[in-house]
This record gives C-alpha cells, structure tokens and sequence, in this order.
C-alpha cells in the first residue's frame, strides 16, 4: 500500500496466549511513526473473519482483558489482530507524536491494511476504554470508511462523556488519595502535552472533541456497548441510553456490577471464561454468520 512500509520483527514470535503463538507486526505509518499489530491465526482458516482489538489507555497485548479476548475468538475459529499505539507493547516511539482519544488517523490506516491483507475477508472491531474512544470517534466521523471496510463493533466500558468521566474519579469515592493522584495526573497531562500536540485550543475542546456520547447517530454499522453502572470512570448518568434506544445501529448493554473492564464472576474468577469474552464472541459470531441479513436490514436505513 502506497504510504506505508510494514516490516517484520526479528523475534516474530513475540509473547504466547496458552499453547497459541501470538505473531508480531510492526506496521510503520505515514508519518514514519509505528504501531504495532500482533496477530492470533492458528488453528483458523485462511479466510476466518478478522477483529482488531483497540486495548485501553497504556494497555497491549499483554493485557489480561486483551488476552481473555484473543482467547475467546481463537476458540470459535475468528482470527485477532491487537493494535499496540505508538510506544506501547515493546515499541520505541519513531516520531514526538504518540495518540490520542480523539485521533483516528493511526487507526485509520491499520483498518487499511488489514483489510489489503485480507481483502475479502469480514472484519470487526472492538475498543476498550480509551481503545473505545478512538474506535466510536473513528466510527461517527468515517461513515464511509467504516461501512466499505468493518461489519461490525463493539465497545467495552468506554468513558462516554469525558468531563463526567474526570469529574467521577475526583470524587472522594474510593482510594481518595489514588483518585486525586490519577486525575490530576491525566488532567495535567492532557493539557501539557496531548493539547499542544494534537492541536486543540484547550483542554475542553480536547474533552469535547473526545466525547462520544452525543454522537451515536453518526454510527452506521452494529455497534454493541458494555457498561456496568459501577463504573468509576463513568458515572452511570452520562451512558447515553437514550440515544442508543432510538439508534437504528447501537445497542448499550448494562450490568449492575463490572467497574471498569472489570465483569468477574464467582469467588475465583478464571481469565479464560469470563462474561466480557462470552458476550464478545457469542455478538461477532452471530454478526458474522448472518451478515448478508445484517446488511440487508441495515441498508434499509442508510
């Protein structure tokens, strides 16, 4: 692909899931900047779907909700592909730029090339927090692109509105000290260095540029969210369910208890079965298996 120059590791083989050989891939952008893409495909045929996992804030490959996932998918015969951003996952960062909640052009372009990879193969998509930031924007403002190359997302526990999101965990809720710490810490961050970098005029226009909860009718292919209303990044108020109920595309599903990409179940919960993998696997399954009906009906509305 004109613009881009992927190139290999030399440790190809760069961390394992089980018994599964995890494939590393570094995908070097436009800008000379490099992400990385580490790809699940054993024991699954040349022409299985493709999700690609967004991981949250200073998440990678090696995240438990990530390999929990990876998992999940492998063993229903769907192929994973994590995006490492800039810097994270092992990666010397190229270039002074890293990323952001409200840019989407490093997405964009691994979208590209997985799907010049597998050019007739189905898609998906998945973001986590942060990871569910980048994917919603990229979706609300790449109509076209998302319905040419993905058939469908998901988000898990994604910080809907960002200012309710930062004002929650200043709150003196739990871990008061931690609280404070970590949202100063973002805020000054933010306002520092991800304002000046990526061009915004203020910390506000970042946070309102960021937030995703009024934009759901922008989403134009199955989009599927999960929030549980314990969220300490996202106050149960600021979920937009509303606006989900009357969007011909989003569907928010809500637990009583989760936190934030938390959804453990029993007294020893087991990494390898848990209900953010079920609820995971059973959508992109059902997704695409019946995508000819999907796209039928969700024509009907474009």
């Amino acid at each position: 692909m004109e613009g881009i120059n992927v190139t290999h590791s030399a440790l190809s083989i760069l961390w394992f899931t089980g018994d599964q050989p995890i494939v590393g891939e570094i995908l070097r952008l436009n800008d000379g900047g490099e992400v990385g893409l580490d790809w699940l495909e054993d024991n699954c045929s040349s022409d299985a779907p493709v999700i690609i996992i967004l991981p949250g804030l200073t998440g990678a490959s090696q995240a438990e909700y990530v390999k929990c996932l990876t998992l999940a998918a492998n063993q229903i015969g769907i192929r994973i592909v994590v995006f490492n951003n800039r810097g994270l996952g092992g990666l010397i960062l190229k270039t002074p730029r890293i990323y952001c909640a409200a840019n989407s052009e490093d997405l964009e372009e691994v979208i590209k090339h997985v799907h010049s990879r597998n050019p007739n193969v189905k898609i998906g998509a998945i973001g986590i927090s942060m990871g569910g930031l980048i994917l919603g924007n990229y979706l609300a403002s790449k109509q076209i692109a998302t319905r040419k190359f993905l058939t469908a997302a998901m988000l898990i526990s994604v910080p809907w509105n960002v200012f309710k999101g930062t004002e929650s965990i200043e709150k003196p809720i739990f871990n008061l000290l931690l609280n404070k710490h970590l949202s100063r810490t973002i805020r000054e961050f933010d306002a520092t260095f991800t304002v000046k970098q990526f061009g915004f005029k203020d910390i506000d226009d970042y946070y309102t540029q960021a937030t995703m909860h009024e934009k759901l009718h922008l989403i134009k292919i199955p989009l599927l969210c999960l929030n549980a209303a314990d969220d300490p990044f996202q106050p149960f108020d600021a979920v937009p369910l509303e606006a989900a109920r009357i969007s011909k595309f989003v569907a928010i599903m809500m637990t009583a208890r989760g936190g934030h990409i938390g959804f453990l179940e029993g007294i020893w919960p087991l990494v390898r079965d848990q209900y953010i993998s079920r609820v995971f696997a059973q959508y992109f399954g059902a997704v695409f298996r019946n995508e000819a009906d999907i796209l039928d009906i969700t024509e009907q509305y474009h």
